[in-house]
């Protein structure tokens, strides 16, 4: 299935733009929009976001002045369909949501099929856990898909399902895509981790054979501080990934534990250690795309900690093969907090600069306890998008006077909203810490 945007009227009249994975796509004043529109004073630099997985196509008002209108009413956020129209100004956009079907065998070029587009199918698919039976798009009538529904979803978030060939033992976390439990691996009696993955939508057997295969290439990242893989699989709609078990807590935990920030010391530590692991993932053509202080494990006890990455790798295969469906939906504002400006723009095609921006906000979380941006705690997504790309950042020693100069400048260098004014490399940043203590 894609996802076509057509410009009905306005100074780009024709153009059309299109979507067949997840992405993002801005629409403003700035530069870097992907539809710029400079000339037109009804836009505000960063207007509207649209998050696109298609068939799903979700749209947010980024606090604009003059507001964003779909069908002629005026919304802060709204889920598009086949046919809706966005208008600001005097740009009108349609939706359109199509799937390539082969055309008749009479209209057929010989030696060859022609694709024509349709309108995706709409099926009913059957909860693999109650029975519950709901629409969902296909790209035909034949689809296989798996689906798990709301109420199912949120139960075995709270209380996942034993997985065949493991006993589990207690859960470790919650999150957007499931559960974290320690278990015991049969075969063997070693403690794992199993983390349950939860699709949010009606997923096809090619997506999470996709999902599958991806998750393969990244578990070849063998390296002491990335947490190692173990084996993978599905049952009864969920997804399971099974790793190595880090005794000891995330990054995150062991600040609020000790009042919500650490030591410089214990900071760069932690950070070094993460940073040796991008920048051996890098070298190997990886990016991680979700760094952040829940995303690192720490082992030991100071002077002897031992940080691991979790997670390589797994938001992008959860996304781009449709089973998050729209995440800027869920108004979870702590998500993005840790992205760059282009990761948040073009989702799609992430380099290396975003983990090293990303390890930033992490070594400026555990500094100060805080996050870099100028917003409330209790900022919504589309204030926090929009601090990302127009707010500078707090400067460290303004919350945390006791961090040193150098350390603060290294950590705030790896804010930089340009890329090209970060640390070139992981490796880079990882020595001008170690120098600065």
């Amino acid at each position: 299935m894609r996802v076509t945007l057509r410009v009905l009227s306005g100074p780009h009249i024709g153009r059309t733009f299109t979507f067949d994975q997840h992405d993002t796509f801005l629409i403003g004043r700035a530069e870097t929009a992907h539809l710029c529109l400079p000339e037109d004073r009804f836009f505000s630099r960063h207007h509207c976001l649209l998050e696109i997985a298609p068939p799903r196509v979700f749209l947010r008002d980024l606090g604009s002045t003059n507001g964003t209108f779909v069908n002629g009413q005026r919304v802060h956020e709204a889920y598009l369909s086949s046919g809706d129209k966005i208008q600001g100004g005097q740009t009108v956009l349609a939706v359109e949501v199509t799937v390539d079907q082969p055309a008749p065998a009479y209209n057929q070029g010989y030696g060859r099929q022609d694709l024509q587009p349709t309108q995706p199918a709409i099926v009913m698919v059957e909860c693999l856990n109650c029975g519950r039976r709901e629409q969902a798009e296909a790209s035909s009538p034949d689809e296989r898909l798996t689906f798990l529904c709301e109420d199912c979803r949120n139960e075995l978030r709270r209380k996942p399902q034993p997985i065949p060939g493991y006993e589990m033992i207690k859960i470790l976390g919650r999150g957007g895509m499931g559960s974290v439990m320690l278990a015991r691996e049969e075969k063997t009696g070693r403690a794992v981790a199993v983390k349950t993955l939860l699709p949010e939508v009606a997923v096809s057997d090619q997506a999470i054979k996709r999902f599958m295969r991806e998750i393969d290439v990244a578990a070849a990242l063998q390296h002491p501080h990335i947490v190692s893989f173990i084996d993978r699989g599905t049952y009864n709609g969920t997804i399971y990934l099974v790793t190595e078990f880090v005794a000891g807590m995330d990054a995150a935990k062991l600040a609020d534990a000790r009042g919500g920030r650490l030591p410089f010391q214990e900071v760069i530590q932690i950070v070094t250690q993460g940073l040796n692991a991008l920048a051996f993932a890098h070298n190997k053509g990886y990016i991680h795309r979700d760094i952040k202080d829940q995303n690192i494990l720490i082992q030991g006890q100071w002077p002897g900690y031992n940080a691991k990455l979790t997670d390589f790798g797994l938001a992008k295969s959860f996304t781009q093969t449709g089973m998050s469906g729209v995440t800027m939906a869920g108004d979870v504002a702590g998500t993005f907090a840790y992205m760059p400006p282009e990761q948040i723009r073009d989702f799609a095609n992430v380099r290396p600069g975003s983990d090293i921006y990303a390890m930033g906000m992490t070594a400026y979380s555990l500094l100060t306890g805080a996050i870099a941006l100028d917003i409330s705690p209790h900022a919504n997504v589309a204030e926090t998008v929009k601090a990302i790309f127009d707010k500078p950042i707090v400067p460290i020693q303004r919350r945390a006077p006791e961090v040193p100069p150098q350390i603060a400048q290294a950590v705030e260098r790896a804010l930089a909203k340009d890329p090209a004014h970060r640390w070139a490399t992981a490796e880079e940043m990882r020595q001008a810490l170690l120098q600065s203590i």
